[in-house]
């Protein structure tokens, strides 16, 4: 008989809850890596363990220091596991189980590569399947590694500071703001690609404009 999703998650997080200490850090630490590296993204969000992480350091149990930065180390090398495991398994890793089994999001994962390449990967460290997804695509992709690495780099410390502090900050009151990560994320997600879709657009007016111009004064 399987076991709900739901059940699963909440016997997770009720076990991170009573963790402290070293094994604090290597347990969050670990759920973060294998989110990106290993798909584990199926049955815990990266998200959650990096909350989580901060509500321990709040409770006092470790260090809000100590704590981003295993996180962040944890996001970036994930990410870079799953690059390397694109790289050098290919196509053939998306004929496995778990990725026909999500069919649709991988489609929506690799279009997501081929119109927004690295800005992708920066982008998709803040959206739950496409976390685990996109390094691995990126990988089957052949993007050079040094151009993933800096947006990996940078979207990894973004989203590594501001979830673990957003566990720190929210202390007891953590199951309201895990409720409303989701929400809160994509709402600033809309709000930037709205924003560059406007300056695109203001841009695009402004050449076509320029080479109006320019036909202009050739004309006898």
């Amino acid at each position: 008989m399987a076991v709900p999703d739901g059940w699963l998650m909440l016997t997770i997080t009720d076990w991170l809850r009573g963790l402290s200490g070293p094994v604090g850090y290597a347990v969050v630490a670990g759920l973060v890596f294998a989110e990106d590296a290993l798909f584990f993204s199926f049955f815990l969000p990266g998200e959650t363990a990096a909350v989580f992480g901060g509500f321990l350091a709040h409770q006092g149990r470790i260090s809000i220091g100590w704590i981003v930065l295993f996180v962040v180390c944890a996001a970036v090398l994930g990410d870079t596991a799953g690059y390397e495991i694109g790289r050098w398994l290919g196509p053939r890793i998306l004929d496995s189980r778990p990725m026909r089994r999500h069919a649709n999001r991988v489609d929506q994962a690799q279009d997501l590569i081929r119109r927004r390449g690295p800005a992708a990967v920066f982008f998709g460290r803040f959206i739950a399947f496409f976390r685990a997804m996109v390094p691995t695509l990126a990988g089957i992709s052949r993007m050079p590694y040094r151009r993933f690495l800096l947006y990996n780099a940078l979207g990894g410390i973004l989203w590594g500071i501001g979830f673990t502090l957003l566990g720190y900050f929210a202390g007891a009151a953590y199951t309201r703001v895990e409720s409303t990560v989701g929400r809160a994320l994509a709402l600033l997600i809309a709000a930037l690609v709205l924003v560059a879709l406007v300056v695109w657009h203001l841009r695009r007016r402004r050449s076509k404009a320029r080479a109006s111009e320019g036909d202009g004064d050739e004309e006898p």
